[in-house]
């Protein structure tokens, strides 16, 4: 049987699931979540009421609202507990985020797919709205997960068919690989641009993006990486727009495991990015170290 083959009546469920994960903390009506996921009302009433059966999706009955269900919510927790250092990634994770006072999250890619595994907010308390979000690991999402996995997970990465078209511009992007190793962590720009894209991106699949959607971001996102600070850009003293912070663990291969992310959406000194980069990076250590892991030998980026 070739491989290649495809089964409409699962992508059609897959795409439902899809869309209540990634609408977690949300409910949807009949009418409503049949035109998100593109199929006919009957089609869409045979598949909840199926999955509704089965405890994957629950139907509020006076509403007739639809949300995820029990049973998708322990499959979830599952596929968290498959992928190692996700909880100790919550423990670490807490005690940063109450020292900073921002939001934290743990991420890894799954499949095709990056999926936020655990996040925690400014108290430290767990927060499930944003764990179980999901993102196409296809250029320009998903720098930061190859980023500290060697130059043959970058050029992976990079071969696959982007979700959006930009522009590759090798010699910057070299730069941002080597100063990011050498530093630890990277620093993520704060721009419109780059959240406005983020909220895009959420829970769509690579392709689903219709051409002239694909063409504008396109047309926003100008260079891979370019939202990345570097080093030079970085001053003790001047204030930056700050998105977010990023680290990576590492299992027991040497290999990158999580990406440990710190949110700040706002302006701090360079010195302050250094600070919190610092703490970020002992936390993916510590993380790092629970689970058997091992920084990789860098060797120099070609």
């Amino acid at each position: 049987m070739s491989s290649s083959r495809r089964s409409p009546p699962t992508q059609r469920v897959i795409a439902l699931l899809d869309h209540l994960t990634a609408h977690p903390a949300e409910r949807f009506g009949l009418s409503e979540l049949s035109r998100a996921v593109g199929i006919s009302k009957p089609t869409c009433l045979g598949i909840v009421t199926t999955l509704t059966d089965l405890g994957w999706v629950t139907c509020d009955g006076p509403a007739r609202t639809y949300g995820i269900g029990p049973a998708l919510v322990a499959a979830g927790r599952l596929a968290r507990h498959a992928v190692p250092g996700a909880d100790a990634a919550e423990r670490e994770l807490a005690g940063l985020a109450r020292r900073y006072r921002c939001a934290c999250s743990a991420s890894a890619v799954v499949g095709d797919e990056i999926v936020v595994l655990t996040s925690v907010r400014a108290d430290g308390r767990a927060e499930g709205t944003l764990a179980g979000a999901r993102y196409p690991f296809v250029p320009p999402v998903g720098l930061m997960y190859v980023l500290w996995d060697g130059d043959d997970a970058v050029e992976r990465w990079l071969s696959r068919r982007p979700a959006v078209p930009v522009n590759l511009d090798r010699p910057h992007l070299r730069r941002i690989v080597t100063e990011c190793r050498q530093r630890g962590y990277l620093v993520e720009g704060l721009t419109e641009v780059g959240a406005r894209l983020h909220k895009l991106m959420a829970g769509v699949a690579a392709y689903d993006l219709p051409d002239e959607v694909r063409g504008l971001v396109g047309e926003m996102v100008s260079t891979l990486g370019e939202r990345v600070y570097l080093e030079d850009e970085l001053t003790p003293r001047g204030q930056h727009q700050t998105h977010l912070l990023a680290a990576p663990t590492y299992g027991s291969d040497g290999r990158q495991q999580l990406v440990l992310t710190m949110y700040v959406g706002q302006a701090i000194t360079g010195a302050e990015i250094a600070r919190r980069g610092r703490a970020l990076t002992a936390t993916a250590a510590s993380v790092t170290e629970t689970v058997g892991g091992r920084p990789p030998a860098r060797k120099a980026s070609a």
